[in-house]
């Protein structure tokens, strides 16, 4: 295996500057395809450490740092922040606000963690400027919009990313999620689920309430289609497939003596296997339709999908070459096998788009006496704020660190001379 402390030797010297740099992201973070501070920010950096820098997708960021012949690894990190308003109390909690795409003004925080990701890659890039000696190859550190709308991979793959930058040979990402601090976990095949929103319309006849004979009542359509829908998994998906389905919104009506037209049903789908995802989108479309038709309902129903995310699956060889340089590196009680998460991401958008393999990787956050203390309480999921939440806060020692490690073993497993 490489030697990896060779070039992790200025790591406690460069945590330095990220321990402070991170504060300074969580303090101001923004919005979905909103990034342009945080572009600017990474720009400088990347620049000043020697690395060919362009903006692409509007606030996406990559540099390119060629360093000889050999390998090619693109790094990914995402940098968009969530419309939730910060209840952590942290010294530099977020006070900022901003415009949603609704045109609300939201409170706006780092609740997921994208600003360790950032911190995180931006040590492991300089790093690995400061040490080329130690390897060879070509290292592309890529900082991605737009995650939190599944917008943002597709916005610098609309914009030429696949011919603006070299072909990798292996793209890498992560994410620092509410487990224990100081802990990795690594898993070949699905590590993240596949998800879909979609908007469904259903159309009824209006009526006065007291005249309901006159009407084909979208309340009723609506609370049969929800009933139905929850035999996909309970009866259509074989014991040991994973599927979700979850209606998270039911609207129609706006008074109690008025018989709607209509009701619009917003819908949540999550799988791990592409051919399921296609069999449980046809059982919605195909309940919803049937309840339409038996209801008597007076036009077709309205299908719109968005915010789609692809599924995440690690390539076996490439997670096991990872999961091997972190071992080797951390130790087996640093590295785990992590089950899979129902969380989605849009990150294999880019590898994809090259037809290259990827491993995609968690890193735990939470001060492993807390965590310890809730798993053995049994109160993780009441005691531990999970990413998205307003109280979610990662300790920043180990975190950073470990999370700054990780990029540079992982990339050094390809990159290193004399691997």
């Amino acid at each position: 295996m490489p030697d990896f402390n060779a070039v992790l030797a200025t790591l406690e010297q460069e945590l330095g500057w990220q321990r402070e740099l991170y504060k300074d992201f969580h303090r101001q973070p923004e919005l979905s395809l909103q990034e342009h501070a945080t572009a600017r920010a990474i720009e400088d950096r990347l620049t000043g450490w020697g690395y060919a820098v362009q903006r692409i997708g509007g606030t996406g960021v990559v540099g390119v740092l060629e360093n000889g012949t050999g390998v090619c690894v693109l790094a990914r990190a995402d940098i968009d922040a969530l419309p939730v308003t910060e209840a952590t109390g942290l010294d530099y909690a977020s006070t900022a606000t901003g415009t949603d795409s609704d045109g609300s003004t939201v409170g706006v925080m780092h609740a997921c963690g994208h600003d360790m990701h950032i911190t995180a890659l931006l040590g492991a890039a300089k790093l690995l400027a400061d040490q080329r000696g130690a390897w060879s190859g070509t290292y592309i550190a890529l900082f991605q919009p737009a995650e939190e709308t599944a917008a943002g991979a597709r916005a610098m793959l609309d914009d030429g990313l696949a011919a603006k930058v070299p072909r990798p040979d292996v793209a890498l990402a992560q994410h620092v999620m509410a487990t224990e601090a100081g802990t990795i976990g690594t898993t070949a095949g699905p590590i993240l689920s596949a998800g879909d929103s979609i908007r469904i319309t259903v159309h009824g006849r209006g009526a006065h309430g007291s005249m309901p004979h006159n009407s084909v009542d979208p309340v009723v359509l609506a609370a049969s289609i929800v009933l139905r829908l929850q035999t996909i998994v309970s009866r259509e998906t074989m014991p040991g497939e994973f599927a979700v389905v979850t209606v998270g919104a039911s609207n129609a009506g706006s008074k109690p003596n008025i018989i709607a037209d209509r009701a619009v049903l917003l819908l949540n789908i999550r799988t791990y296997d592409t051919e399921l995802r296609g069999r449980v989108i046809a059982a919605i479309e195909r309940i919803v339709r049937g309840e339409c038709a038996a209801a008597g309902s007076p036009r077709e129903p309205e299908f719109e999908y968005y915010d789609q995310y692809p599924l995440t699956t690690n390539d076996a060889a490439a997670n096991a070459k990872v999961t091997g340089a972190f071992t080797a590196h951390f130790g087996n009680g640093v590295v785990y096998h992590a089950a899979p998460q129902t969380a989605s991401e849009d990150f294999s958008r880019v590898p994809d788009a090259f037809g290259v393999p990827y491993v995609y990787w968690v890193v735990g956050s939470v001060p492993r006496d807390v965590y310890r203390d809730a798993v053995e309480q049994g109160t993780v999921a009441q005691d531990i704020p999970a990413n998205h939440s307003p109280f979610f806060a990662p300790a920043i020692d180990p975190t950073l660190g470990v999370a700054t490690q990780a990029h540079v073993v992982a990339a050094l497993a390809y990159l290193a001379k004399g691997k």
